[in-house]
């Protein structure tokens, strides 16, 4: 069985685009972004981030930041200094919520040295940066990816991981169960059901798997549902083919589960994610 991190990116594929790589002066902003998450790679020098709501956080050795879900915020570095980064957008699936970014915490802050994994990535990265050569951007976009990967894989093994679906595909017992409500959401996954493919009772089962993953068995399968026919729907699937195949009985009953979930219809949605593509 391959691992928790595989088998969601099997189902929710990741992009990354660097829209930065040199030395940075001064205040820089980022407006909120609700489709996608934004990533920093502090290379040299000193920065301060600037997150709205939150207390600013002091980056004084080489460091990965990342938010999954980013408000309005800003890096300051140091006028005559400056820092060496690398900044980009990270998008998994078709945007918004999804359940690798729902496991995260808001900041992922990692210092580079924690993980000998990341020096060959940004060395790559950086040398990509800096030089001109044909297809840099193109190149830039895929090293980003796997030094994403690599960040994913450093919160799993560090126990950075916040509850979600990746927290829930490394327990033993939970994995069993949301693995078949992956490969097979228009099954009829009740509470019994679902305890016993993780063999469990009902009440253990409820209880467990709303600590590790932070939301109820039945709210988490609408939740895997709906992610997965916002998927289908973009790729231009029928609503009533995506209805059937993620477990709604028809294509009514999606648009109003989509409309509890999102606050718009699939149309709405449809229309707003043209306009951004």
């Amino acid at each position: 069985m391959s691992d928790p991190l595989d088998r969601l990116l099997s189902q929710f594929s990741l992009r990354a685009g660097v829209f930065y790589t040199g030395n940075i002066c001064g205040l820089h902003d980022f407006d909120r972004d609700e489709q996608r998450g934004h990533l920093h790679v502090v290379r040299k020098g000193q920065v301060s981030l600037l997150n709205q709501g939150r207390p600013d956080v002091r980056i004084e050795r080489p460091s990965l930041i990342y938010l999954p879900r980013p408000e309005r915020h800003r890096l300051e570095a140091d006028e005559r200094e400056g820092a060496d980064v690398a900044c980009a957008t990270v998008l998994t699936g078709v945007g918004g919520r999804n359940p690798i970014s729902d496991s995260l915490p808001d900041t992922v802050l990692i210092e580079l040295d924690a993980s000998p994994g990341f020096a060959p990535i940004l060395e790559l990265m950086f040398s990509e940066g800096f030089g001109g050569g044909s297809g840099r951007q193109g190149a830039l976009d895929r090293l980003c990816e796997v030094l994403t990967i690599h960040m994913l894989r450093h919160c799993l093994d560090r126990g950075l991981i916040s509850g979600g679906a990746l927290a829930g595909l490394a327990d033993p017992k939970l994995a069993k169960a949301l693995d078949a409500i992956h490969q097979a959401p228009s099954e009829r996954w009740d509470l019994p059901a679902m305890a016993e493919r993780a063999g469990m009772s009902r009440a253990r089962f409820a209880e467990h798997f709303h600590s590790v993953v932070g939301a109820p068995p039945a709210e988490y399968l609408a939740s895997w549902r709906l992610m997965l026919a916002r998927k289908l729907l973009a790729k231009g699937a029928q609503a009533k083919a995506v209805a059937e195949r993620v477990g709604y009985g028809s294509s009514s009953a999606l648009h109003r589960a989509f409309v509890r979930k999102f606050g718009q219809s699939p149309s709405e949605w449809l229309k707003e994610l043209s306009r951004e593509g």
